[in-house]
């Protein structure tokens, strides 16, 4: 499967299935945490049923996975989310 490339190369769009589970996880637990979720549940159950519910918004497209080439850094984000950091960015290069 390849990637989508992103505001003109600088970003490129993961497919989550590119990615190691242990990865994967890694970066649905920092959405988590950086989104504001209840995290008081750490049993295994709560800490799938996070990531199981995450997995399938993916699949729907509703979230993203997206690499930055320039600072060499991956995260999840929503669609509105990258819509927003988009239109920030080419706010940017206007001024």
């Amino acid at each position: 499967m390849s990637t989508t490339t992103l505001d003109g190369g600088r970003f490129i769009q993961v497919p989550a299935s590119m990615l190691p589970v242990d990865t994967l996880n890694a970066l649905l637990e920092v959405f988590v945490t950086r989104e504001g979720y209840d995290t008081s549940d750490t049993s295994d159950a709560g800490t799938r049923g996070w990531t199981a519910q995450l997995q399938a918004r993916l699949e729907r497209g509703e979230l993203m996975i997206v690499h930055d080439l320039e600072t060499e850094s991956t995260e999840v984000m929503t669609r509105e989310q990258w819509e927003a950091f988009g239109r920030q960015a080419f706010d940017d290069e206007e001024d």
